[in-house]
Protein backbone atom coordinates (compact mmCIF):
# COMPACT_ATOMS: atom_id res chain seq x y z
CA UNK A 1 0.00 0.00 0.00
CA UNK A 2 1.70 3.21 -1.17
CA UNK A 3 1.04 6.90 -0.75
CA UNK A 4 1.01 9.27 2.23
CA UNK A 5 -0.36 8.09 5.61
CA UNK A 6 -3.60 10.00 5.15
CA UNK A 7 -4.36 8.24 1.86
CA UNK A 8 -3.50 4.85 3.36
CA UNK A 9 -5.89 5.59 6.25
CA UNK A 10 -8.67 6.49 3.83
CA UNK A 11 -8.12 3.28 1.89
CA UNK A 12 -8.20 1.25 5.09
CA UNK A 13 -11.40 2.99 6.12
CA UNK A 14 -12.96 2.13 2.81
CA UNK A 15 -11.83 -1.46 3.23
CA UNK A 16 -13.17 -1.37 6.85
CA UNK A 17 -9.85 -2.81 8.05
CA UNK A 18 -10.57 -1.88 11.67
CA UNK A 19 -9.28 -5.14 13.11
CA UNK A 20 -5.78 -4.72 11.62
CA UNK A 21 -3.38 -3.82 14.48
CA UNK A 22 -1.07 -2.02 12.06
CA UNK A 23 -3.94 0.13 10.87
CA UNK A 24 -5.01 0.98 14.44
CA UNK A 25 -1.44 2.02 15.30
CA UNK A 26 -1.16 4.13 12.14
CA UNK A 27 -4.53 5.79 12.79
CA UNK A 28 -3.64 6.55 16.39
CA UNK A 29 -0.33 8.15 15.38
CA UNK A 30 -2.03 10.19 12.66
CA UNK A 31 -4.69 11.55 15.03
CA UNK A 32 -2.07 12.25 17.72
CA UNK A 33 -0.14 14.45 15.26
CA UNK A 34 -3.34 16.17 14.07
CA UNK A 35 -5.46 17.24 17.09
CA UNK A 36 -7.81 19.30 14.94
CA UNK A 37 -8.64 16.25 12.84
CA UNK A 38 -9.14 14.28 16.07
CA UNK A 39 -11.62 16.82 17.41
CA UNK A 40 -13.53 16.93 14.12
CA UNK A 41 -13.61 13.14 13.98
CA UNK A 42 -15.08 12.91 17.48
CA UNK A 43 -17.77 15.50 16.68
CA UNK A 44 -18.62 13.77 13.40
CA UNK A 45 -18.85 10.38 15.06
CA UNK A 46 -21.09 11.78 17.81
CA UNK A 47 -23.39 13.34 15.23
CA UNK A 48 -23.57 10.13 13.20
CA UNK A 49 -24.59 7.99 16.17
CA UNK A 50 -26.93 10.59 17.63
CA UNK A 51 -24.71 11.34 20.60
CA UNK A 52 -23.35 14.74 19.71
CA UNK A 53 -22.61 16.69 22.90
CA UNK A 54 -25.06 19.45 23.74
CA UNK A 55 -24.30 22.77 25.38
CA UNK A 56 -24.29 22.46 29.18
CA UNK A 57 -25.15 18.76 28.90
CA UNK A 58 -28.67 19.57 27.71
CA UNK A 59 -31.07 16.62 27.76
CA UNK A 60 -33.95 16.10 25.35
CA UNK A 61 -37.10 14.06 24.92
CA UNK A 62 -39.80 13.98 22.27
CA UNK A 63 -43.44 15.01 22.29
CA UNK A 64 -46.25 15.54 19.82
CA UNK A 65 -46.38 18.85 18.02
CA UNK A 66 -49.36 20.87 19.29
CA UNK A 67 -52.30 21.21 16.92
CA UNK A 68 -53.84 24.04 18.96
CA UNK A 69 -54.38 25.38 22.48
CA UNK A 70 -57.47 25.36 24.72
CA UNK A 71 -58.54 26.95 28.01
CA UNK A 72 -57.44 24.73 30.95
CA UNK A 73 -60.89 24.64 32.61
CA UNK A 74 -64.35 24.19 31.14
CA UNK A 75 -62.69 22.74 28.04
CA UNK A 76 -62.27 23.72 25.38
CA UNK A 77 -63.50 27.32 25.73
CA UNK A 78 -63.68 27.89 29.51
CA UNK A 79 -67.45 27.46 29.76
CA UNK A 80 -68.67 28.03 33.33
CA UNK A 81 -65.50 29.85 34.42
CA UNK A 82 -64.14 33.38 34.46
CA UNK A 83 -60.80 35.09 35.14
CA UNK A 84 -60.97 36.66 38.58
CA UNK A 85 -57.45 38.09 38.35
CA UNK A 86 -55.59 38.60 35.10
CA UNK A 87 -51.99 38.78 33.92
CA UNK A 88 -49.85 41.85 34.59
CA UNK A 89 -46.08 42.25 34.10
CA UNK A 90 -44.16 42.89 37.32
CA UNK A 91 -47.28 41.82 39.20
CA UNK A 92 -49.55 38.82 38.78
CA UNK A 93 -47.73 36.64 36.26
CA UNK A 94 -50.66 34.44 35.33
CA UNK A 95 -54.43 34.17 35.49
CA UNK A 96 -56.69 33.00 38.32
CA UNK A 97 -59.65 31.01 36.99
CA UNK A 98 -62.79 30.67 39.14
CA UNK A 99 -66.10 28.89 38.67
CA UNK A 100 -69.19 30.97 37.98
CA UNK A 101 -70.97 29.42 40.97
CA UNK A 102 -68.75 31.30 43.40
CA UNK A 103 -67.03 30.41 46.65
CA UNK A 104 -65.36 27.03 46.77
CA UNK A 105 -67.95 25.37 44.57
CA UNK A 106 -65.30 24.79 41.89
CA UNK A 107 -63.01 22.88 44.27
CA UNK A 108 -62.30 19.48 42.75
CA UNK A 109 -63.27 20.54 39.22
CA UNK A 110 -61.06 19.06 36.48
CA UNK A 111 -58.03 20.88 35.08
CA UNK A 112 -56.91 19.96 31.58
CA UNK A 113 -53.73 20.24 29.54
CA UNK A 114 -54.07 23.11 27.10
CA UNK A 115 -52.23 21.17 24.33
CA UNK A 116 -50.13 18.12 23.55
CA UNK A 117 -46.91 18.07 25.56
CA UNK A 118 -44.75 16.38 28.15
CA UNK A 119 -44.91 16.86 31.93
CA UNK A 120 -41.67 18.47 33.14
CA UNK A 121 -42.75 19.18 36.74
CA UNK A 122 -45.28 17.54 39.07
CA UNK A 123 -44.82 18.16 42.77
CA UNK A 124 -46.34 19.48 45.96
CA UNK A 125 -44.30 22.68 46.23
CA UNK A 126 -46.01 23.61 49.50
CA UNK A 127 -45.85 27.18 50.81
CA UNK A 128 -47.69 29.58 48.53
CA UNK A 129 -48.11 27.03 45.74
CA UNK A 130 -49.25 23.60 46.85
CA UNK A 131 -49.60 21.04 44.06
CA UNK A 132 -48.10 22.26 40.77
CA UNK A 133 -47.92 20.70 37.30
CA UNK A 134 -45.87 22.15 34.43
CA UNK A 135 -46.30 20.86 30.88
CA UNK A 136 -43.88 21.69 28.05
CA UNK A 137 -45.38 22.20 24.59
CA UNK A 138 -43.88 22.40 21.11
CA UNK A 139 -45.78 24.22 18.37
CA UNK A 140 -45.13 25.77 14.98
CA UNK A 141 -45.22 29.54 14.72
CA UNK A 142 -46.58 31.40 11.70
CA UNK A 143 -43.05 31.83 10.37
CA UNK A 144 -42.62 28.06 10.24
CA UNK A 145 -40.26 27.85 13.21
CA UNK A 146 -40.93 25.39 16.03
CA UNK A 147 -41.19 27.13 19.40
CA UNK A 148 -41.66 25.95 22.98
CA UNK A 149 -43.71 27.14 25.96
CA UNK A 150 -44.40 25.89 29.47
CA UNK A 151 -47.92 25.92 30.90
CA UNK A 152 -48.17 25.96 34.71
CA UNK A 153 -51.19 24.80 36.73
CA UNK A 154 -50.99 25.81 40.40
CA UNK A 155 -52.87 25.35 43.72
CA UNK A 156 -54.21 21.97 42.58
CA UNK A 157 -56.11 19.75 44.99
CA UNK A 158 -54.68 16.62 43.39
CA UNK A 159 -52.19 15.89 40.60
CA UNK A 160 -53.06 13.19 38.08
CA UNK A 161 -49.81 13.08 36.09
CA UNK A 162 -46.15 12.39 36.79
CA UNK A 163 -42.97 13.96 35.49
CA UNK A 164 -41.94 12.64 32.08
CA UNK A 165 -45.49 11.62 31.16
CA UNK A 166 -46.77 12.43 27.67
CA UNK A 167 -50.13 14.23 27.69
CA UNK A 168 -52.58 15.15 24.97
CA UNK A 169 -54.72 18.21 24.42
CA UNK A 170 -57.59 18.16 26.90
CA UNK A 171 -56.13 15.40 29.09
CA UNK A 172 -56.83 15.58 32.83
CA UNK A 173 -53.87 16.93 34.84
CA UNK A 174 -55.52 17.36 38.24
CA UNK A 175 -58.31 19.24 39.99
CA UNK A 176 -58.87 22.76 41.26
CA UNK A 177 -57.80 23.27 44.86
CA UNK A 178 -57.38 25.85 47.59
CA UNK A 179 -53.59 25.84 47.73
CA UNK A 180 -51.45 24.57 50.61
CA UNK A 181 -53.22 24.44 53.98
CA UNK A 182 -56.35 25.79 52.21
CA UNK A 183 -54.89 29.29 52.24
CA UNK A 184 -56.96 30.52 49.24
CA UNK A 185 -60.49 30.33 47.95
CA UNK A 186 -60.61 27.55 45.36
CA UNK A 187 -59.20 28.60 41.97
CA UNK A 188 -56.68 27.61 39.29
CA UNK A 189 -53.54 29.68 38.97
CA UNK A 190 -52.46 29.38 35.33
CA UNK A 191 -49.32 30.67 33.60
CA UNK A 192 -47.65 30.36 30.19
CA UNK A 193 -43.89 30.90 30.06
CA UNK A 194 -41.63 31.66 27.10
CA UNK A 195 -38.48 31.08 29.13
CA UNK A 196 -38.04 27.36 29.79
CA UNK A 197 -35.62 27.95 32.68
CA UNK A 198 -38.12 29.47 35.12
CA UNK A 199 -39.68 26.42 36.71
CA UNK A 200 -40.51 27.40 40.29
CA UNK A 201 -37.81 30.09 40.54
CA UNK A 202 -39.73 33.11 39.27
CA UNK A 203 -37.52 35.37 41.38
CA UNK A 204 -34.53 34.73 39.10
CA UNK A 205 -36.06 35.92 35.82
CA UNK A 206 -37.64 39.13 34.46
CA UNK A 207 -41.31 39.48 35.31
CA UNK A 208 -42.06 40.81 31.84
CA UNK A 209 -43.23 39.72 28.41
CA UNK A 210 -39.71 38.53 27.67
CA UNK A 211 -40.37 35.65 30.08
CA UNK A 212 -44.17 35.25 30.09
CA UNK A 213 -47.11 35.23 27.73
CA UNK A 214 -50.48 36.69 28.64
CA UNK A 215 -52.30 33.32 28.77
CA UNK A 216 -55.59 34.17 27.07
CA UNK A 217 -53.85 36.27 24.42
CA UNK A 218 -51.47 33.42 23.62
CA UNK A 219 -54.23 30.79 23.47
CA UNK A 220 -56.59 33.03 21.51
CA UNK A 221 -54.02 33.47 18.75
CA UNK A 222 -53.35 29.71 18.52
CA UNK A 223 -56.66 27.94 19.03
CA UNK A 224 -56.18 25.95 15.83
CA UNK A 225 -52.80 25.07 14.37
CA UNK A 226 -51.91 22.96 11.38
CA UNK A 227 -52.33 19.26 12.14
CA UNK A 228 -48.96 17.59 11.57
CA UNK A 229 -49.25 14.60 13.96
CA UNK A 230 -45.50 14.24 14.38
CA UNK A 231 -43.01 13.98 17.21
CA UNK A 232 -40.49 16.75 17.80
CA UNK A 233 -37.52 16.98 20.14
CA UNK A 234 -37.90 19.23 23.19
CA UNK A 235 -35.32 20.19 25.85
CA UNK A 236 -35.87 18.96 29.41
CA UNK A 237 -34.16 19.36 32.80
CA UNK A 238 -33.92 23.11 32.30
CA UNK A 239 -35.11 24.17 35.77
CA UNK A 240 -33.24 25.18 38.88
CA UNK A 241 -32.98 22.18 41.18
CA UNK A 242 -33.46 23.88 44.57
CA UNK A 243 -36.79 24.37 46.30
CA UNK A 244 -36.54 27.37 48.66
CA UNK A 245 -40.22 27.05 49.55
CA UNK A 246 -39.99 23.55 51.01
CA UNK A 247 -40.59 23.73 54.77
CA UNK A 248 -41.07 21.22 57.54
CA UNK A 249 -44.70 20.48 58.35
CA UNK A 250 -44.21 17.85 61.06
CA UNK A 251 -44.07 18.82 64.73
CA UNK A 252 -40.61 19.23 66.24
CA UNK A 253 -40.08 18.40 69.95
CA UNK A 254 -38.23 21.24 71.68
CA UNK A 255 -37.15 20.68 75.34
CA UNK A 256 -38.29 23.20 77.90
CA UNK A 257 -35.50 25.44 79.17
CA UNK A 258 -35.66 27.38 82.42
CA UNK A 259 -33.16 29.13 84.67
CA UNK A 260 -33.94 26.79 87.60
CA UNK A 261 -33.68 23.61 85.62
CA UNK A 262 -30.78 21.34 86.52
CA UNK A 263 -28.56 19.85 83.87
CA UNK A 264 -28.93 16.09 83.63
CA UNK A 265 -26.25 14.13 81.83
CA UNK A 266 -27.40 11.24 79.67
CA UNK A 267 -26.87 7.71 80.89
CA UNK A 268 -23.72 6.21 79.39
CA UNK A 269 -21.93 2.84 79.77
CA UNK A 270 -19.56 2.41 82.73
CA UNK A 271 -16.50 2.28 80.46
CA UNK A 272 -17.41 5.63 78.92
CA UNK A 273 -18.19 7.11 82.36
CA UNK A 274 -14.72 6.21 83.65
CA UNK A 275 -13.06 7.84 80.67
CA UNK A 276 -15.15 10.98 81.17
CA UNK A 277 -14.13 11.20 84.83
CA UNK A 278 -10.46 10.72 84.06
CA UNK A 279 -10.45 13.29 81.30
CA UNK A 280 -12.31 15.88 83.35
CA UNK A 281 -10.19 15.69 86.54
CA UNK A 282 -8.27 18.89 87.17
CA UNK A 283 -4.97 17.09 87.84
CA UNK A 284 -5.22 15.24 84.55
CA UNK A 285 -6.39 18.05 82.31
CA UNK A 286 -4.10 20.85 83.59
CA UNK A 287 -0.69 20.80 81.86
CA UNK A 288 2.36 21.14 84.13
CA UNK A 289 3.61 24.27 82.41
CA UNK A 290 0.34 26.09 83.10
CA UNK A 291 0.35 25.43 86.87
CA UNK A 292 1.14 28.27 89.22
CA UNK A 293 4.14 28.32 91.58
CA UNK A 294 1.92 27.45 94.57
CA UNK A 295 0.46 24.43 92.70
CA UNK A 296 3.88 23.13 91.72
CA UNK A 297 5.32 23.45 95.28
CA UNK A 298 2.39 21.89 97.10
CA UNK A 299 0.96 19.50 94.54
CA UNK A 300 0.04 16.07 95.76
CA UNK A 301 2.67 13.34 95.35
Amino acid sequence: MSGPPSSRICISLVDKDFENPRFIAMLTAFLYRNPIVLALSISLFGALVGMAPQANGQAFTTTRLADGFDIPVGKPDGAGYYVYRGFSPYGHLGEDWNGNRGGNTDEGDPVYSIAHGVVVFSQDYRRGWGNVVIVRHAYRENNGQIAFVDSLYGHLKVRSVRIGQQVTRGQLLGTIGCGPYRMYAAHLHFEIRKDLRVGMRRDLYPKTYTTYHSPRAFIGARRRLRLEDRLVRVPINTFQKSNPNRVLTSAVDVPEVSAKASTVRPVVPDEVESVIQEETETETTTPEKTRGLFDRLFKKK
